[in-house]
This record gives C-alpha cells, structure tokens and sequence, in this order.
C-alpha cells in the first residue's frame, strides 16, 4: 500500500473514532501524535489531512451539503462522512494530488468499508466538489 493511501486511511480512521466515541478530533489526534498507539508514529501526511480538515470543517460541511443533492451530512454514513470530508479537502486545498487520485482514493476506501451504494455516491459527490472547487476558495 502506497504512503498516502495508508495515510488517508490512517486520517479516515482518526475521524471516524472521534466522531464515534463523540471526542474532539483536534484532541484526539494531538493525543495520537503525542503517544501513538502503534509501533509507527502518526504519518506526517496523516496530521496534514486530518488538520486541513479540522481548518475547513465549516465549509467542507457546508460544499457537502449543498451538492449532496437531498442527503444531509446526517443522514449519511459515517464512514463516508470522513471520507468525503478528506476527499473533498484533498480536491480543494491540496494542490500536489489531483483531482482524479483523491476520488479514486476515497472510492476505493469506502467499497469495503460502507454501503453497497457508497462508492457511486462518494464518486459522484466529489465529482462535483472537483466541478465546483473554486467556488469554495
């Protein structure tokens, strides 16, 4: 598995945890960095998702409202919550990945890990996050 897709997986799971156990995931994760809880620190690319997330909560939240035509954030899985918030954060505010990998990454993480129709939705989701990204800026 290649570094960054480790890494998304490793920010997926930190945002995840956090909302599942109801915790701060800016508290969650300095915990994490301080004493991780695998042989292997926190990647550093994990910290640059899961804090580009935590920056952007509000509009992250609010694009994935909007074009989620009819499916609030509620209403949606969780995991695919996380992953689309990470996607979308990717497509926006990271330059070095392209629009292309970060929809393939976060469509590949959620078909074993949601619905049946969760990769079709995240794909098409981000899609337009990509359609509309410099709308968000």
């Amino acid at each position: 598995m290649a570094a960054r897709t480790k890494a998304r997986k490793r920010a997926l799971e930190l945002l995840f945890e956090a909302e599942q156990r109801d915790l701060d995931v800016r508290e969650l994760l300095e915990a994490r960095i301080a004493a991780p809880t695998t042989q292997h620190p926190l990647p550093e690319y994990t910290v640059e998702l899961v804090r580009g997330v935590l920056d952007q909560w509000q509009v992250i939240n609010e694009a994935l409202s909007t074009y989620s035509m009819g499916w609030s954030l509620d209403r949606m899985p969780s995991v695919d919550r996380a992953v689309l918030r990470v996607g979308t954060w990717e497509i926006v505010w990271n330059d070095d990945v392209p629009d292309v990998v970060a929809i393939s990454e976060a469509v590949e993480m959620v078909q074993g890990m949601s619905t049946d129709d969760s990769p079709k939705f995240v794909n098409g989701l981000l899609a337009r996050i990509a359609d509309v990204k410099f709308t968000l800026v």
